[in-house]
């Protein structure tokens, strides 16, 4: 669901009187939005979890969801929402149960809208940017080695590198993305 653009209330667009409180990743942040339409938040994995990754300013940029992926290497998740957000950036329409070909070695990714009550646990950055949820974010989830996904009797393996944030929280499998919660 595309944001109106006179209903972004993002740090761009209005002045709530603390920018010169803005650290140095939020500069970086704001730079790049303005510079190359969008940012991608990179949180390497660690002793705690895997790493994942998401976009800031998609929607205020191009009127198209924010993008998050989970589970790979940062820097590959990093490469992969630039390539699905390029196609936004072109007047594509990246939506919810969308699949698209050739963005993970020759796979196809699949778009799933995430459950607002996520926000909080995974994408602080993009609410500081946008100051308060909603804003409209899709999870895009790679295969496991058969081209399967969660739902479609995917691996077991698989089922626990990424989250399914499309379920509310209450409805998440238990395993290392809810430890948090």
């Amino acid at each position: 669901m595309p944001l109106d653009p006179f209903q972004c209330r993002c740090v761009l667009c209005h002045d709530y009187g603390d920018r010169h409180e803005a650290d140095r990743v939020d500069l970086t942040i704001i730079e790049n939005v303005q510079q190359h339409g969008w940012h991608v938040v990179m949180v390497p994995g660690d002793e705690v979890g895997p790493g994942f990754a998401y976009t800031i300013g998609l929607a205020h940029t191009h009127g198209a969801p924010e993008l998050a992926m989970f589970g790979l290497d940062v820097h590959a998740m990093h490469r992969m929402l630039n390539q699905v957000g390029a196609k936004a950036a072109a007047g594509a329409v990246v939506a919810d149960g969308q699949r698209h070909p050739d963005v993970v070695e020759g796979h196809q990714v699949a778009l799933r809208n995430v459950d607002l009550r996520w926000y909080r646990t995974f994408f602080g950055r993009a609410i500081g940017f946008y100051r308060r949820p909603p804003f409209p974010m899709l999870q895009v989830l790679w295969p496991d080695a058969d081209d399967r996904f969660h739902w479609e009797e995917a691996q077991e393996g698989h089922r626990a590198s990424q989250p399914q944030l499309w379920l509310p929280p209450s409805d998440h499998p238990v395993g290392i993305w809810t430890t948090e919660l």
